[in-house]
């Protein structure tokens, strides 16, 4: 191809816009001469006939510096994506690296924030002082106005040897009637050395209030402050029963105390109030048996003294059973010389009166030596009007729980009859033996009268029921003590048995009403036998089912 031709061809394309030389790879300063163009013949590309129009190649040095062109546009376009790819995982892993140690510092923090909240619940003074502090100005039981006990118990010493940590190597049961001054004297002892390393708590029924009692006494949340919630984790509290929560409460504070006996050199005091509360089931023995295992391990190693405080016999019953390191302290009621001299010194300091001492000894004879009963009668204006109040209430309780209805009762009451009657029955064996008692004159004369007991075995026997002891002590009508002797469960009640036995026509009422129980059982035993279609006349009926016989029914010969 001529120049001429191919100068025609360029000056013809050089008046096209810039989209040309786009399409050809250049920029519009380029010169143009540099350009050659070749049309090629019938046989290009293999095929047949003259060059196709609009077919233009690249020759020479041109073609290189295109190739490497594009070379260069491909790395160019691939580049920004690996390093956008590069960057993206960088930042991932160190996103990945820094949420698993902020979370690892932070469970750490959290394990140690636990146990520095759980060793400051240990220190001195507790929530129950405080308490006891704002209602100095009710009535107590041991502790008056001035804050100074106006009646000294013998257990007193070794309380606060318990709770001061002197006495170790055991754990303690603490039992005894209602209104005996055993929560008056823990608090008494905890006021000594100011609450230090001592927690005490009230016992429920319910596990889920038994183990928020027990997290506020030891400052102890149960993971519900954890905030692994917060990302969609779950909690370590979640799907947990509350004696796993407990368990686990216990795992922190066997920790506080091993920190606490290599810096103190003594042991935790944990009291847990009312235990009575818990239900005799399930549920409630396994709490029991909870505590006493790590009661046990812990009065073995001087790290933990667990104190139980109960009103009734069937904790004991209960822990006995496997039972190693227990101590058990009962608390019973002031003896009369004790009594009566604490009760002349009260009047005599604050009602600038002393009475007679037949008048203390009749206070004595009526309400006995519980510290409940001689609060109220001390701090009243007339003492022997009190003391018949008590003694009417508390026969009021037993009429209203354990009365009897005699003969006439209707049979859907029969259940509730068998409780009242065994009750019945029992009291007037108790009765039976204090006229015994007072016969032989075996009264001690520090002691004043001494109420009538019975041996456990013996009073189910007399009630011909061993289920119903528990409830009747369960609702302060009798008691049992540790060494499992029944009586009343104070002089009042006692007072009040012997009044109902004394009226007249009670033994007929309990009777008939004994009857009526048995007429009610027999016929729901007895099965009635009809037969119909007979003629008139005698038959005589043979046969034993019980035997496998068959009953027969013929008529006898004349």
């Amino acid at each position: 191809m001529s120049s001429c031709f191919r100068s025609d061809i360029l000056n013809r394309y050089s008046q096209q816009n810039t989209i040309f030389y786009s399409f050809l790879g250049l920029n519009g300063t380029r010169s143009p001469t540099k350009i050659s163009f070749c049309l090629r013949s019938k046989r290009y590309a293999g095929g047949i006939g003259g060059p196709t129009p609009g077919q233009i190649q690249l020759q020479g040095e041109d073609a290189n510096e295109s190739t490497q062109t594009e070379r260069r546009k491909t790395r160019l376009t691939w580049s920004p994506t690996l390093f956008k790819m590069f960057e993206s995982a960088a930042t991932t892993l160190a996103s990945i690296l820094v949420l698993g140690l902020a979370g690892y510092g932070y469970h750490r923090y959290y394990k140690y924030l636990v146990l520095k909240k759980m060793t400051k619940a240990f220190e001195p003074g507790d929530p129950v002082l405080e308490l006891a502090a704002l209602g100095r100005g009710v009535p107590s039981t041991v502790l008056e106005e001035d804050d100074q006990p106006w009646i000294r118990k013998v257990e007193q010493l070794k309380i606060d040897q318990i709770v001061s940590g002197t006495h170790r190597g055991h754990y303690h049961l603490i039992i005894g009637e209602k209104g005996t001054g055993k929560s008056s004297m823990l608090l008494d002892a905890m006021q000594k050395v100011g609450g230090e390393g001592i927690s005490m708590f009230e016992a429920h029924a319910d596990l889920e209030i038994f183990r928020i009692r027990l997290g506020k006494a030891l400052d102890y949340e149960f993971h519900e402050d954890y905030i692994g919630s917060l990302f969609s984790i779950k909690g370590p509290r979640e799907g947990n029963t509350a004696l796993l929560d407990i368990e686990r409460a216990f795992n922190k504070l066997e920790k506080v105390a091993l920190r606490r006996r290599e810096i103190v050199g003594k042991p935790l005091v944990l009291i847990i109030n009312s235990t009575h509360l818990l239900r005799d089931d399930e549920d409630g023995r396994d709490l029991l048996e909870l505590i006493q295992q790590r009661a046990e391990q812990w009065a073995a190693s001087n790290l933990v003294t667990v104190v139980f405080n109960s009103d009734d016999y069937w904790v004991y019953e209960r822990l006995k059973q496997y039972s190693t390191r227990m101590d058990v302290l009962p608390v019973l009621d002031l003896p009369k010389d004790q009594a009566v001299s604490a009760l002349r010194q009260y009047r005599v300091r604050n009602f600038k009166e002393e009475p007679s001492t037949q008048v203390l000894e009749e206070i004595f004879n009526r309400v006995g030596g519980r510290l409940t009963f001689l609060n109220r009668v001390a701090k009243s204006v007339d003492m022997l009007e009190t003391c018949d109040h008590i003694c009417g209430t508390e026969k009021t309780w037993f009429l209203n729980k354990c009365w009897i209805l005699g003969e006439d009762m209707d049979d859907d009451v029969m259940d509730q009859q068998k409780y009242a009657a065994a009750a019945m029955l029992l009291a007037k064996a108790l009765v039976d033996q204090e006229k015994e008692i007072l016969g032989k004159g075996t009264n001690h004369p520090g002691q004043g009268q001494l109420l009538p007991q019975l041996p456990l075995h013996k009073a189910r026997e007399i009630m011909t029921r061993a289920d119903f002891i528990r409830s009747y002590d369960h609702i302060n009508i009798f008691t049992i003590d540790a060494q499992a002797m029944v009586r009343a469960d104070s002089v009042p009640m006692q007072r009040a048995f012997r009044q109902i036995c004394s009226e007249p026509g009670f033994g007929e009422h309990l009777q008939a009403t004994l009857d009526r129980i048995s007429a009610i059982e027999s016929l729901g035993r007895t099965r009635e036998l009809v037969a119909k279609d007979l003629i008139a006349g005698q038959y005589k009926i043979s046969g034993r089912s019980d035997r496998g016989e068959g009953i027969t029914v013929e008529i006898p010969p004349a």
